[in-house]
């Protein structure tokens, strides 16, 4: 089965911690502290292979890590970065998060990257650490660690002209005339089963690229017949013909050409909308052409053809070749506050200067606010605050000087003030992201309970 949707598991690499060292050197006594940096940890990367047309490569294996970054190590050497993690998707894939399902980007053209998972930042070594007070620290940072996130791939063929009606009405076949692709033809319905793309050379060397939908039936927008899975593919072309097979006579052409209409407005009303032509096909056979001739003036502008025998289709294709132009043009042209041709949105400032008007900055201010605090069922205060998590995942628990100075940290952050705030006492438990601390009125206790590793 022709695979177009996929969920995957990505995590981005840790960072490598810093690193604890001081300076050994004959004739250099006291060095002082020397401990480099640990690495980053590898990105998870999103990139465009041209040569792809499926997600068929995620087909057995979804969950996907990038390697961590290195520890430091002394005289002040910094841990290696690890390598991103490159994962090839085919050009039309629309990324989004799997469980808000927001967007998170649209790879529409050849080498597109989209990072999809950060790697964490590498734990700064004791060299950072040292002062006046403190000159030889034994303090080091563990590495953050890495984004994860579980993202959902769909794929959306990007074509000019997308070719639509219902089963066995001459898709391919067209197809197969004015692009010279090779898409399985026969004289059963449903005979293609997967969408198909080829390209037309036009005039001064201008190409366009069609995709042949397999064949659409009433409930389509519902997934009957699979539809939803080829509908999709149509968001994305500018002009659609509608072919019709006008051997079956003019009640069934009429039918077929109002379901298709209902099946396109009912998945996406701006399908119906789009640029048609109507393709009045198999004019070739007997009573098919007296057929185009009753429909051709309640649609004006269709075209009688007969893709088995070549008659007619070079004129089809110019009309829609001239579609697709008028179309690329409008969707060139810019609009104040919204997405351009290449997906780009416009800032209030810049659509005033556009507009010919002067920009006008406002200042936000990002100043934190305090760490907010809720209480557990089982009675601990948890400590809600993404700075402060990443104050205590950056800290060795294990080095009694590293936690003094992250109660330091805690409370220069407010945490001491929320948590007195919010009813702790002397001996309530609270919980900072996996690690556990017992309240005290002047400082948490300086040692912390092993992590609670569910939790996170």
């Amino acid at each position: 089965m022709f695979i177009d949707e996929v969920s995957l598991d990505v995590a981005a690499g840790s960072g490598g911690r810093g690193a604890v060292g001081f300076r050994h050197e004959k004739y250099v006594p006291r060095g002082g502290p020397d401990g480099g940096d640990g690495g980053w940890g590898g990105s998870v990367v999103l990139v465009v292979e041209p040569g792809d047309s499926s997600l068929s490569r995620y087909r057995e294996r979804r969950r996907f890590h990038a390697p961590d970054g290195r520890p430091g190590g002394g005289a002040l050497r910094s841990g290696r970065d690890g390598p991103d993690l490159v994962l090839l998707v085919p050009p039309g894939t629309v990324v989004t998060d799997a469980e808000s399902g927001e967007l998170i980007g649209d790879l529409a053209g050849p080498g597109e990257r989209l990072v999809v998972a950060v790697g964490g930042r590498g734990g700064r070594g004791n060299a950072h650490f040292a002062g006046a007070v403190r000159q030889a620290p034994r303090i080091a940072e563990l590495g953050d660690p890495g984004a994860q996130r579980r993202i959902h791939l769909e794929l959306k063929l990007i074509a000019d002209i997308g070719l639509v009606g219902l089963p066995n009405a001459g898709k391919s076949t067209l197809l197969a005339v004015l692009t010279g692709a090779r898409p399985k033809v026969a004289a059963y319905p449903f005979t293609t089963l997967h969408p198909n793309l080829g390209v037309a050379e036009m005039s001064g060397g201008h190409t366009l690229v069609l995709a042949d939908v397999p064949g659409l039936i009433e409930g389509a927008h519902d997934g009957a017949g699979l539809g939803i899975e080829f509908l999709r593919h149509l968001e994305r072309t500018r002009v659609l013909i509608h072919v019709v097979d006008c051997a079956a006579g003019a009640a069934e052409a009429r039918r077929a050409i109002e379901q298709v209409v209902a099946e396109l407005g009912a998945f996406n009303p701006q399908l119906a909308e789009r640029p048609t032509l109507v393709a009045l096909n198999k004019v070739d056979l007997p009573d098919a052409a007296e057929t185009a001739g009753e429909l051709e003036p309640e649609f004006p502008g269709s075209h009688r053809i007969s893709a088995a025998a070549g008659i007619g289709t070079r004129d089809l294709l110019e009309a829609a070749a001239a579609l697709v132009a008028a179309a690329r043009q409008t969707a060139a042209l810019p609009t104040a506050g919204s997405p351009g041709e290449a997906g780009r949105v416009q800032g209030a400032g810049e659509a005033d200067a556009a507009a010919g008007g002067h920009r006008v900055y406002r200042h936000v201010s990002h100043e934190p606010g305090p760490p907010r605090v809720e209480r557990d069922p089982d009675g601990a205060y948890l400590v809600i605050d993404p700075a402060v998590l990443r104050i205590v995942e950056r800290t060795d628990l294990d080095e009694e000087e590293a936690v003094v100075v992250l109660h330091r940290r805690l409370a220069a952050a407010g945490v001491d003030a929320a948590l007195v705030a919010a009813g702790c006492q002397d001996g309530d438990t609270v919980r900072i992201g996996s690690a556990e601390f017992t309240f005290a009125a002047d400082a948490m206790s300086s040692v912390p309970r092993p992590p609670r590793r569910s939790r996170r």
